[in-house]
């Protein structure tokens, strides 16, 4: 039994032994591993309204409601990551985490996400997102500040371009490419 845990518990992981001497192990191996480049791409669907909603407002400031930019709604996410646009397309990870309108001048995010991979070779391993998101412009950039599994010590950019996005639903699907470097 326990011998089916280890084993689990590594390929959850992404083939990495995880635990706290496990990572201290990997951390003495540092020195000599060799950085890594990879390259995801990935479609990020926000649904905060209709069905199958993934993503709610918790909390508001006085004037987010009159504010033209929202400023002060702050969600929480559960969003899909899929390999392509459609809605059913198959499911590589979610997003999940905290976003809100940070700008009172222009319709803009502050994202706090963790990217968690729950197919192939990324099985279990993690992103963590952290930046600012401009959403009308087309083209956004948004740091990678760190990751777990197969992305421990990760450091990156997440370049992001909403595909799809609904005025009467406020519903969105944004493309995502990520440049990572990881050992």
């Amino acid at each position: 039994m326990l011998c089916s845990l280890v084993i689990i518990s590594t390929v959850a992981a992404g083939g990495l032994k995880e635990g706290p001497e496990a990572v201290e192990k990997w951390f003495k191996k540092l020195p000599y591993a060799k950085e890594k480049l990879t390259k995801l791409h990935f479609y990020f669907h926000d649904t905060v309204s209709g069905k199958n909603i993934t993503s709610y407002a918790v909390a508001q400031s006085n004037i987010t409601f009159k504010s033209p930019t929202s400023f002060g709604l702050v969600s929480v996410a559960d969003d899909p990551l899929t390999v392509g646009p459609e809605p059913d397309s198959k499911i590589m990870g979610r997003a999940q985490g905290i976003y809100g309108f940070d700008s009172l001048e222009e319709l803009s995010l502050l994202i706090i996400l963790n990217l968690a991979f729950a197919d192939g070779k990324y099985n279990g391993s993690t992103l963590s997102v952290l930046g600012h998101d401009p959403i009308l412009h087309k083209y956004r950039e948004i740091p990678i500040v760190g990751g777990s599994g197969v992305f421990r010590l990760a450091r990156g950019i997440a370049t992001a371009q909403t595909v799809w996005y609904n005025l009467t639903t406020n519903n969105a699907v944004v493309e995502y490419t990520v440049m990572v470097l990881h050992y």
